[in-house]
């Protein structure tokens, strides 16, 4: 009778190295500030943050169980780049920036000067 021995193997020699990549207390004021903006204006309703590899994802959606109507995402500097934010809705990015806060000026309402045309009576 013949006897197979196993062989154990370390996890962490398989795993990829990257750190998990977070948010800075500064940037989720930020994007925390935004969130109540929108709420306040009844836009947005809830929220999550997720870590994935090599980033870091702020997701906001309209409703609790819909999929998320944007998502920012923060990603891991590489070698000669420095870290990306990135709007995203869907599969399309919106806005790429190396500031978080360039990336949220998406959000910002733009103005613009709309002029009547002058009746012409006849």
């Amino acid at each position: 009778m013949s006897r197979k021995s196993a062989t154990v193997l370390a996890f962490g020699d398989y795993r990829t190295k990257q750190r998990t990549l977070y948010f800075t207390r500064s940037e989720l004021n930020q994007l925390l500030g935004l969130y109540s903006r929108q709420v306040a204006h009844g836009v947005w309703r809830d929220y999550a943050i997720d870590h994935r590899d090599g980033m870091a994802l702020f997701s906001v959606f309209r409703h609790t169980h819909e999929a998320p109507a944007f998502s920012i995402i923060k990603t891991v500097p590489g070698q000669g780049r420095p870290a990306e934010f990135i709007v995203q809705s869907g599969r399309q990015k919106l806005r790429v920036s190396r500031s978080l806060a360039e990336a949220l000026d998406f959000f910002q309402t733009r103005l613009s000067l709309v002029v009547a045309s002058p009746v012409s009576a006849g």
